[in-house]
């Protein structure tokens, strides 16, 4: 079976695509994988590479290459033709172009448009809500097999182990409190220098707690010394400092002083033993509530102009004189149509893991994680709602895995 997946950063490859290809493997280990990275503004660049590594087997396209791909160039390790086309992030219009080349059964996954009914075979849906909207479309409920959320089966495929990469790791302490501070360029560039500062004043006001970073193996060692280099945005009252060697592995030492921070890479792997974590919006709040994990999540607007958004309106700040006030109005207007920004909460209509939004202050923070470090209760609360929340969707990477691999599909 020869099956072509697009894809296109960070959050959809660990999310995504990573539980599926291993399922895929796992029960037809024949199978033939090449994988398509798109461009795009959410990408980190690092996502072939990652993908590489971790699958050896498969034949990844990184985005330079297939845009040669895709005006009708030759790539070495792509197939004539294959049997199916899974569409697993990124444009839609990438997927139809890589059908158009390759042939095969047309399906994606959660996303599809009106003037795909004739052209889309299947398309997964995440859960029944999902799936009513693509009917609502005009496909046919049976081409709308609902098989769960990917994201699941990623979390806990990395909680027991099964896609760590490296062993370089800094020793942590458990029941502290972990930091995921983003994987776009944008994240690290401004969020990592305001969670090292937000990580001083936690230290300064509770020394008990202990901390740490856990980040994504998208970013560079580079990335984060040049992050800490810089500071971020001068709206983002970051932290400055280095990165330094930290046992097998580095730690995050600000300028003020004190103990490096340690660095870990596999996020759920140590998740499950922090008292909580403190996060960005993204995939990583689906992963953290299937493993039940307490988490305040982040959406600072300190500096909006540099958060990337879907569309055109991504590079209002490049207009002359304006464009950055607009950009910074638009973000800031798109966020306020949205009573929450954690998937686990919109899901769960309730806010299962507490949200801090808008211009965020580092010590404010501090003070909200201490407090919420000290409210055993209500973490013990949350754990058992957010695991309960994506319990039925385990499994979801074997059943679209074995929908992909059958015979007459």
């Amino acid at each position: 079976m020869r099956i072509a997946i697009t894809s296109n950063g960070p959050g959809e490859f660990s999310g995504w695509v990573r539980p599926l290809v291993s399922a895929l493997y796992r029960i037809a280990p024949a199978t033939d994988v090449t994988l398509f990275f798109v461009p795009d503004d959410y990408a980190t660049g690092r996502e072939p590479e990652v993908a590489q590594r971790m699958f050896p087997r498969a034949h990844v396209v990184a985005p330079n290459v297939y845009l040669r791909f895709a005006v009708g160039g030759r790539v070495a390790g792509v197939p004539e033709r294959v049997d199916v086309v899974q569409y697993l992030g990124g444009d839609l219009m990438h997927a139809a172009r890589v059908h158009a080349r390759l042939g095969g059964s047309n399906r994606s996954y959660k996303f599809a448009r009106k003037n795909l009914r004739d052209k889309l075979d299947r398309v997964y849906a995440v859960d029944t809500k999902n799936a009513d909207e693509l009917i609502g479309l005009g496909f046919a409920a049976e081409r709308v097999p609902i098989v769960g959320n990917l994201a699941v089966d990623g979390a806990l495929g990395e909680a027991a182990g099964l896609f760590t990469q490296s062993a370089r790791e800094a020793p942590i302490e458990p029941d502290g409190i972990l930091v995921m501070p983003g994987t776009r360029r944008h994240e690290i560039a401004n969020a990592l220098p305001f969670f090292v500062q937000m990580a001083v004043r936690l230290r300064e006001q509770r020394p008990d707690l202990r901390v740490a970073f856990a980040v994504s193996p998208f970013t560079s060692d580079h990335e984060l010394a040049r992050a800490l280099e810089r500071g971020g945005h001068r709206n983002v009252w970051g932290a400055r400092g280095r990165v330094v060697p930290l046992g097998p592995g580095v730690g995050l030492a600000p300028l003020a002083g004190g103990a490096p921070f340690p660095v870990v890479r596999d996020a759920m792997r140590h998740a499950p033993d922090a008292r909580l974590v403190v996060t960005l919006p993204g995939t990583k709040c689906i992963e953290l509530a299937a493993l039940g994990v307490p988490a305040i999540v982040c959406t600072p607007l300190n500096a909006p102009e540099v958060v990337v958004i879907n569309g055109p309106l991504q590079y209002l700040d490049r207009l002359p004189f304006a464009g950055t006030f607009l950009k910074r109005a638009m973000v800031v207007v798109v966020d306020s149509r949205f009573p929450y920004t954690a998937q686990p909460n919109m899901d769960a209509g309730e806010e299962l893991m507490p949200e801090l939004r808008g211009t965020l202050m580092p010590a404010a923070v501090a003070r909200r994680v201490a407090a919420y470090a000290d409210d055993a209760a209500a973490r013990a609360a949350a754990s058992v709602r957010l695991r309960e929340l994506y319990a039925g969707h385990a499994g979801a990477a074997e059943r679209m895995a074995r929908s992909l691999l059958e015979p007459s599909a």
